[in-house]
């Protein structure tokens, strides 16, 4: 068992085709692994770089995405059990609309040792787990489906919402302790009104609107049980008063609720020594809310970079203080152009997954999202 610091510590472990930041707290640590294949082996090797890892640290897999074509997902659910044994964690995969690599881009995975980790169940399903210490009961979610395929894709995302209430009230949680979610929705340039008016619906009949609108990514993407939306939840339900939670406003774009999108541009936690940001999915969007760059990916690209960066900044943080990040594309062949931006703009090296998606508009090429942290001392 890893010995716990008296005080938060950030370290990152990098191997070939995998990054890891843990964060060493006086009660866990956590790990924020990012992993992608290397080279011409097997398109499952992330997996067993996954799973030697977790098991020389003696960590417990809490929640799991993974950015492929779901042709792999039998196969890659199979292989992941032979690396890290019976899978009780949530998985959710997501295949971009339309062109996918013939090839799984990437996986990302929390996961944590030195706690006890409870896992959540609904209907006899694994969807996430609950650990705490004494700053607070921690919670996630993964891969909440809804009920009933056959629904409108309306009644389909509000049960979603459902179902991530009925979750965090199995741990004593409810939706004002939710700081996060990220939503994958098949076909989502069809219908994306309908999901922000189930979302709506949902906040509104909940007070979510009077309290913290959580951070939020809504992108396009595919799933193998052929749901209409697919979702993952972060929840914290703070134990002590110096554990503050607040919504951050982007010093370059307007209020996403000005456009009628219910999401806060990024949420906060601080804690004593250290603080966590949760920048939601950020693309080309100018201040008053239109799409800025139509049709120029290079400019969308350094406009999404700009404005995340801004709020990085805001918070007294900078890109090496990112725990993870997400990279959507809307055509995934012009992935390259973004390490070709990070190496002109001398952007340190970040643990990244590149995904395919479509994003909210049709006129949007280019999505990132990220977490940043920032130890005591330097904040």
């Amino acid at each position: 068992m890893e010995t716990i610091a008296q005080k938060s510590v950030v370290a990152i472990d990098k191997r070939p085709g995998l990054e890891v930041v843990m964060l060493t707290r006086p009660e866990f640590v956590e790990y924020y692994i990012t992993a992608c294949p290397v080279g011409v082996g097997s398109p499952f090797s992330m997996f067993e770089a996954v799973a030697d890892f977790v098991r020389e640290h003696d960590a417990v897999i809490v929640i799991q995405d993974v950015f492929g074509p779901c042709k792999f997902y039998k196969d890659a659910m199979t292989a992941i059990e032979s690396f890290s044994g019976k899978i009780d964690w949530p998985v959710a995969w997501m295949e971009g609309d339309g062109y996918v690599a013939n090839s799984i881009t990437s996986t990302q995975v929390y996961a944590i040792s030195g706690t006890t980790v409870e896992p959540i169940l609904i209907d006899g399903r694994t969807v996430g787990a609950v650990f705490e210490d004494s700053d607070a009961k921690y919670c996630m979610l993964g891969d909440i489906r809804p009920g009933d395929l056959t629904a409108s894709r309306f009644d389909q995302a509000y049960d979603v919402f459902v179902k991530m209430e009925t979750a965090l009230a199995t741990v004593g949680m409810d939706f004002s302790n939710v700081v996060r979610t990220w939503l994958y929705a098949s076909k989502i340039l069809e219908w994306y009104g309908d999901l922000n008016k189930a979302r709506d619906r949902f906040f509104r009949e909940r007070n979510v609107f009077d309290h913290l609108v959580p951070a939020s990514t809504g992108v396009g993407m595919l799933n193998p049980a052929g749901v209409a939306l697919i979702a993952d939840v972060q929840a914290v339900r703070a134990k002590r008063k110096n554990v503050r939670v607040e919504k951050i406003e982007s010093p370059l774009q307007c209020s996403a609720l000005d456009y009628k999108s219910s999401f806060s541009r990024a949420v906060e936690i601080r804690y004593a020594d250290h603080a966590m940001l949760l920048v939601s999915g950020t693309a080309s969007i100018e201040p008053g809310g239109a799409t800025a760059h139509v049709g120029d990916i290079k400019k969308q690209i350094a406009l999404s970079m700009e404005v995340v960066y801004g709020i990085l900044k805001s918070r007294g943080m900078g890109w090496r203080d990112v725990s993870r990040a997400t990279v959507y594309f809307k055509d995934i062949k012009e992935a390259p152009l973004f390490h070709d931006y990070c190496m002109e703009n001398k952007i340190p090296l970040m643990p990244v997954a590149v995904a395919h998606a479509d994003i909210c508009r049709d006129d949007l090429l280019f999505e990132i999202e990220l977490d940043a942290l920032k130890v005591s001392d330097s904040l």
